[in-house]
């Protein structure tokens, strides 16, 4: 298992929640962040920290924001485990779903 970012953080990436992992498994795309299923350690860290209420422990993902527990972990397709997103940085691209997306209107 592991925890989830929604559609809440699109187009916010607040970031609040990348200080507080301590297994850096959460990285940023152009336009949200993403946590890398076989880095996360499920311990919760990044889900009461974060403002917009986009952070979900897999299970608890609601119905309408499902689809993110894919968009996060096909994110790392091509990534594959990098160890940490401090050492990649950002990354110029978004998962197709994200890409797509109209801009979300700020909270």
């Amino acid at each position: 298992m592991t925890y989830v970012i929604a559609l809440p953080c699109v187009d916010v990436k607040d970031k609040a929640c990348v200080d507080e992992c301590p297994v850096d498994c959460i990285y940023e795309g152009e336009r949200t962040l993403y946590i890398q299923p076989d880095e996360c350690i499920d311990c919760g860290a990044c889900e009461p920290i974060c403002p917009t209420e986009a952070i979900y422990y897999e299970d608890d993902l609601p119905a309408e924001w499902k689809v993110y527990e894919a968009v996060n972990a096909e994110f790392f397709t091509d990534l594959g485990t990098p160890g940490g997103a401090a050492r990649i940085g950002p990354l110029p691209y978004d998962h197709p779903l994200v890409s797509a997306l109209a801009p979300q209107p700020a909270p």
